[in-house]
């Protein structure tokens, strides 16, 4: 019992220390933005990584959406977790980079996608963090869009239709394409592991 209330009471001091870096923030406060920048930039370059293979690439665009965090910071109205909004802002950021690099998005529409469980579950335990970047980063990029989105951010497919301006049916199509890809890579990599291949 004394262990719960000591946690809590911590989870309470850290919440009250961010809300007050936050307006500390707000107020333009170099230092606590800084701190904030501190302690959610590893996290973020890692969801930026996510969507973006090339790390010089994501660090840029981080840095962009963290500029477009604090500038926004006073529209962040405690509801839910800051990591949560910081996250969204950089998910956000990449998609854009994205469709400005490629132009457009170039998806193939399939309708009426069927995704038996064989192909929406696959094991991925033996693998490290590395392995399985590795795999989503060999995606074409409109699949590994879909797929992190999805699978990683946990956007509906009609959320994910209106953020890339497709229909339900390209998003589930193309999430089918990209489960049974990483399936793919995913037997060739066990293969290789087993000297079969």
């Amino acid at each position: 019992m004394q262990l719960i209330l000591k946690l809590e009471m911590k989870v309470i001091h850290l919440h009250r220390e961010e809300k007050q870096l936050i307006e500390q923030a707000i107020l333009n406060n170099r230092q606590a933005q800084h701190q904030l920048y501190m302690q959610f930039s590893s996290k973020m370059l890692g969801v930026c990584r996510q969507y973006i293979k090339d790390v010089h690439h994501a660090e840029d665009v981080m840095i962009t959406a963290f500029m477009k965090v604090f500038t926004n910071l006073n529209k962040f109205e405690n509801k839910g977790s800051f990591e949560g909004w910081v996250r969204r802002i950089m998910v956000h950021e990449c998609i854009d980079f994205i469709r400005v690099k490629k132009n457009v998005f170039h998806y193939q529409e399939i309708k009426n996608v069927i995704v038996s469980e064989s192909e929406s579950t696959f094991e991925i335990d033996t693998f490290s963090v590395d392995d399985i970047q590795l795999l989503i980063d060999n995606l074409p990029e409109g699949y590994r869009m879909i797929f992190n989105l999805y699978a990683i951010e946990g956007y509906k497919h009609h959320e994910i239709a209106t953020m890339l301006s497709i229909s339900e049916g390209t998003s589930k199509s193309q999430l089918s394409h990209a489960r049974k890809m990483l399936q793919q890579q995913v037997n060739l990599l066990k293969m290789q592991e087993n000297g079969t291949k």
